[in-house]
C-alpha cells in the first residue's frame, strides 16, 4: 500500500520534489529499503518521460501524446559551423522559435555517409562516416548538441539513421563501399531505371547491410558528450527511424526488403529498450502497395506507421496551375490519409504524417513570395490531425516539411552549393521550394492555431 502511494506521488511531483520528500521522511525509512525505493522511483520517473506506445496511441507522462512537429534534418549539422551565428547560436535561436510556436517534435538526420558528388549533386556534410568504418567524433558531437538543446526545451527527436536518397549519401554510398557500384557511376547522374536497379540491391547485400548496421550501432550506443547521458537513456529521443523513405524499388527485391526491415528493427530494439522504432516509409506510394506495407509494419519491433505526401512529385496537380489543382490535391491527400488510417487501425498502431509540403505561390523560391496555397494545404492536414486528437484517433503526429529557420535562398542560384546556409530543401532540390522560413507569418499563424488551440 505504501509503495502504491509513493508511485501516485511520483506521478504528481518532479524528481526534485520526490528527492526532497524522501529526505524529509528519512527517519521512517530504513537503510537498504530506502535505497531500493529511491532507485525504483527514479526508474519509474525516467520511464514516464519517454514517449511510449499503448495500442494505437502514443503516451507521454501518463497522457496521450499528440503533436505538430517539423522536419529539421540539418539541425544535427549546425554545430559543425565555425561561425556561431551560422551554427550554435542559429540552432539555439531556431529551437527557441519553434518552441514558442508550439512545435516541439523534430525529425532529424543522424549523419551523412561519404563525401563529394553523388548522382550528380553535392551531398550534405561533413559526413558522419567519410569512409567505411571511420566515424567523425566532431559530427557526433554536433548531434549531441542538437539533442542536448532539444532536451533542455523538452522537445522530442525522431532520428533517421540513413537515407534511400543521395543527398546524404545513404544506400548508394554503402553499395559503392561494397564494390557494387563504381566511383564513376556513383558520381554521375543516374537514370531512374539505373537508380532503381542499384538501390534495390542494397537489401540483399550483406557487406552493405553490415556497414549500415555498424553506423546504427555507433549512433544508438553513443553517450552524449555534453549531457553524459547514453542516447538509449535520453528522453529527448522519441524514436529511431530505419532510414528516410526506404523502398524495395523492384519487385524482385521485396523479400530482401522485408527481411532488412525485420532485422534492423530487431537490432535497434536489442540495443535500446526505451525508444520507439519506425521505418520511415512514405506509405503505399513508392513502397510497393498496402499489402507489403502491412507485412513490414505488422512486425512486433515496429511501433508505428509513417506516411509522406508529395503532391508536386506525384503529379497531383498540373504544373501550369497549382491554384487550379489545389482542390484535387486536398481531396487526394485526404483519401491517402484515410487509406493508411484503415491500416493503422487494423494493426492497432499509431500513424504519423511525417512529411508533407507544397511550394510557394507560383512555385517560386523567393522567401518574400506568398504562401496562400500552402497555408490552405497545411490547414487541411492539421484539421485531420486535430479531429484525431479530439477523438483519441490513430493519427498521432504531423511533421511538416520543412523548417528553414533564418536561412534564405541565394538570389539567382536555384541549387545549394558548399558553404551555403542549410535549409529544409536538400541540395538536389531548388532552395526555398518547400521550406517554411521563420518569416512566413501566415503559415505560422495557421500552425499556431492548432498547436495553441483547443
Amino acid at each position: 500500500m505504501l509503495l502504491l502511494q509513493w508511485c501516485t506521488v511520483l506521478q504528481k511531483l518532479s524528481m526534485f520534489r520526490i528527492k526532497f520528500y524522501c529526505q524529509k521522511n528519512r527517519k521512517v525509512m530504513k537503510g537498504s529499503f530506502l535505497v531500493f525505493i529511491a532507485l525504483m522511483l527514479q526508474t519509474i520517473a525516467s520511464a514516464q518521460t519517454f514517449v511510449q506506445r499503448k495500442g494505437s496511441q502514443f503516451m507521454l507522462e501518463g497522457k496521450p501524446y499528440y503533436y505538430i512537429g517539423a522536419n529539421y534534418w540539418y539541425g544535427s549539422l549546425l554545430g559543425l559551423e565555425k561561425e556561431k551565428e551560422r551554427g550554435k547560436e542559429r540552432l539555439q535561436k531556431e529551437l527557441d522559435f519553434l518552441q514558442q510556436k508550439g512545435v516541439t517534435n523534430l525529425r532529424v538526420l543522424a549523419g551523412a555517409e561519404g563525401e563529394g558528388l553523388i548522382n550528380g549533386v553535392y551531398r550534405v556534410g561533413p559526413p558522419l562516416q567519410a569512409k567505411q568504418g571511420e566515424f567523425d567524433e566532431e559530427v557526433l558531437q554536433s548531434l549531441d548538441l542538437l539533442l542536448y538543446e532539444m532536451g533542455k526545451r523538452k522537445m522530442k527527436a525522431i532520428v533517421f539513421l540513413s537515407n534511400t536518397w543521395e543527398w546524404s549519401g545513404g544506400f548508394l554510398q554503402y553499395l559503392n563501399w561494397a564494390g557494387k557500384m563504381e566511383d564513376s557511376v556513383l558520381r554521375r547522374k543516374l537514370t531512374w531505371d539505373e537508380w532503381k536497379q542499384y538501390v534495390s540491391q542494397f537489401y540483399g547485400c550483406e557487406r552493405c547491410k553490415n556497414a549500415y548496421y555498424a553506423q546504427v550501432q555507433k549512433v544508438v550506443n553513443r553517450t552524449n558528450s555534453i549531457s553524459k547521458k547514453q542516447y538509449k537513456d535520453d528522453p529527448a529521443i522519441m524514436a529511431w527511424e530505419l532510414a528516410n523513405e526506404p523502398r524495395p524499388m523492384l519487385a524482385e527485391a521485396t523479400a530482401d526488403f522485408i527481411n532488412w526491415n525485420k532485422e534492423t528493427a530487431a537490432l535497434i530494439k536489442s540495443l535500446d529498450k526505451n525508444h520507439l522504432v519506425t521505418t520511415g516509409s512514405e506509405g503505399h506510394i513508392g513502397t510497393g502497395g498496402l499489402p507489403l506495407l502491412e507485412v513490414v509494419h505488422s512486425d512486433k519491433n515496429v511501433d508505428y506507421l509513417t506516411i509522406h505526401i508529395w503532391p508536386k512529385n506525384w503529379a497531383w496537380y498540373p504544373d501550369t496551375s497549382m491554384a487550379q489543382g489545389l482542390p484535387q490535391v486536398i481531396a487526394k491527400t485526404q483519401d491517402y490519409i484515410k487509406e493508411h488510417i484503415t491500416l493503422a487501425k487494423k494493426l492497432q498502431k499509431p500513424l504519423v504524417i511525417e512529411e508533407f509540403g507544397l511550394p510557394r505561390n507560383g512555385q517560386l523560391f523567393d522567401a518574400a513570395t506568398a504562401t496562400t496555397l500552402r497555408d490552405k494545404y497545411f490547414q487541411s492536414i492539421f484539421s485531420i490531425w486535430q479531429q484525431s486528437k479530439r477523438s483519441n484517433g490513430v493519427i498521432a503526429g504531423c511533421n511538416f516539411w520543412a523548417f528553414g529557420g533564418s536561412a534564405r535562398p541565394v538570389a539567382g542560384q536555384p541549387f545549394w552549393k558548399k558553404g551555403d546556409a542549410l535549409m529544409g530543401d536538400p541540395p538536389m532540390e531548388e532552395q526555398g521550394l518547400n521550406t517554411v522560413f521563420d518569416s512566413d507569418k501566415s503559415t505560422w499563424k495557421v500552425i499556431e492555431s492548432f498547436t495553441k488551440g483547443k
